[in-house]
Order: C-alpha cells, then sequence, then structure tokens
C-alpha cells in the first residue's frame, strides 16, 4: 500500500463516527475536477507513509477511534488492500472505504468477508457521460454498472455521491443518475471547490439554489438525498 496521507481524527469522512482517514497514491481515471491531482497524477513525488507507522498509530488510538476511512487515489487498486483492512479490523475498528466503482470484484471480496462496514461510491455522471466526466475513454461501465447493482442489494451500508460542477452536470445528467440509483438508500452532491490541487483548473461549482433543485429532484428516486458543505 502507498500511503501518502493520513488524517489523525476526524469527523466528516465517516458518517456519524470519529475517524482516521488513510489516502493511497494512484488512480485509474483522470476525473479534470479531481482535487487530489498529486495523488493520482504525481503519486511518486508525495511522502510515503509506512504501513507499519500507519499501524502503530491505530494501536495507540483504537480506544478512541471508531474507525478508519480509506480513500485516495483509488484504493481497490492495491491487491494488498485486504490484507492490510484485516489487520484494522483485528483492532476491533470499522473500515470505510471511498472507491470510483470500477473493480467490483474487489468489492464484493472485502464485503463478503466482512472487511468493510460502509462503502462511499462516487458517482461521476449520467453514464451517457461518464467516460468523458472521469477523462478516460477506456473504463468499464460494466463495472461501474457491476458495483451500482451490488451496493443496491444491500450488501454493506453504503452511500453513493457526486461533486456538482457546473460546466458538467445538467438537470438531464441528474434526473438520469436518479433513474440510475433509484432505490438507493443515500446519495450526497456536494458542490465542486477549487483544492489548488485540480487537474484541470478553470471550472466553477453550482449556487445553492442549483443544489437545491438536484435535491428535489433526485428525491423522487432516492430514500435520503442531502448536500454536503452547504453553510
Amino acid at each position: 500500500m502507498n500511503i501518502h496521507g493520513l488524517n489523525k481524527s476526524t469527523l466528516l469522512d465517516y458518517p456519524r463516527h470519529l475517524a482516521a482517514t488513510i489516502f493511497v497514491g494512484g488512480c485509474n481515471m483522470r476525473c479534470p475536477f479531481c482535487h487530489n491531482a498529486s495523488l493520482v497524477l504525481r503519486p511518486h513525488t508525495q511522502p510515503i507513509i509506512s504501513t507499519d507507522e500507519v499501524m502503530a498509530y491505530l494501536v495507540k488510538r483504537k480506544n478512541l477511534l471508531d474507525g478508519v476511512c480509506i480513500t485516495g487515489g483509488e484504493p481497490t487498486l492495491y491487491p494488498e488492500l485486504p490484507l492490510f483492512i484485516n489487520k484494522i479490523k483485528d483492532l476491533g475498528l470499522k473500515v470505510k472505504l471511498d472507491t470510483n466503482g470500477t473493480n467490483p470484484t474487489m468489492m464484493r471480496y472485502l464485503t463478503d468477508n466482512k472487511l468493510i462496514d460502509y462503502v462511499a461510491m462516487d458517482i461521476k455522471n449520467s453514464r451517457e457521460k461518464y467516460k468523458h466526466t472521469a477523462g478516460n475513454k477506456d473504463i468499464s461501465m460494466d463495472k461501474i454498472n457491476e458495483s451500482v447493482s451490488l451496493l443496491l442489494s444491500d450488501i454493506v451500508e453504503y452511500e453513493f455521491r457526486t461533486t456538482i460542477v457546473s460546466e458538467l452536470h445538467t438537470e438531464i445528467d441528474i434526473e438520469a443518475i436518479g433513474s440510475w440509483i433509484k432505490g438507493a438508500n443515500a446519495y450526497y452532491l456536494q458542490a465542486y471547490e477549487d483544492s489548488g490541487d485540480v487537474i484541470s483548473p478553470g471550472f466553477t461549482g453550482p449556487s445553492k439554489e442549483t443544489l437545491m433543485q438536484y435535491k428535489k429532484l433526485l428525491s423522487i428516486y432516492v430514500e435520503h438525498v442531502d448536500i454536503r458543505g452547504l453553510d
């Protein structure tokens, strides 16, 4: 595992839990609005934190933390992910996985073996505009669809989420996404913000009014829809 970041304590990354967040490098998407460009494009330039160091911290804090969020980059690119998670689970901690959904085989393995407790899967856009929004024409929509179906089967607690970019998302896209994930338990929207480490700067975020309209549209299809980051 190429770990490039460790947020030692947060209430933001794992709903209803105090968690540590682990950031891994590398991704098979090139979303132009990605706010972790260094982790995606230049992970070799980022400091590496050894798994031993991470585990030592978790051992020390296991009685204070509820869980661990593993994010990236894309964690499911690492074949050793199950072994790493198993060490975390041995400490009695819950594990949340952030994923782009391109590796449903890994997701199923992790869920079947009770290695993850919560999944947050990014929905980049409507299926028609997915590859363009993800910045990779070679990604498999069959695998994305499989991951969506897997989560809709309630195999694990989950949420879908989308970063809304004014230049990439329309009401038509939002309606299409809602129809796609119809029956989902939870779907969160968040407005794009330039982090200063974006793959392609120049995008803008939607207005609060636009987000509220999207939420209204999606509530027809999804049980719980909310907006993260609104003041």
